[in-house]
């Protein structure tokens, strides 16, 4: 059991996993403020495609920007 306990470990530390999670807070963000919007739940999906048409490039710049101004600090 440890190795797969190793192995759930290094994916949750991944970059990739975080990057994962960070883009899933900001859908269901966009979700919830468009479900307002909207007067009813719009969904995840709806929600998804929705944020990636309008915002995904923007924020992923951001974040790229970010981590740059990160590494160049430390």
């Amino acid at each position: 059991m440890p190795a797969v306990q190793d192995k759930s470990q290094f994916v949750k530390n991944s970059v990739l996993y975080k990057e994962f999670l960070a883009e899933r807070e900001e859908i269901l963000k966009h979700k919830w403020i468009e479900s307002e919007k909207a007067g009813k739940d719009i969904g995840f999906e709806k929600a998804l495609l929705d944020w990636i048409v309008k915002h995904r490039s923007n924020w992923r710049d951001k974040r790229l920007k970010e981590a740059r101004t990160e590494k160049s600090a430390s």
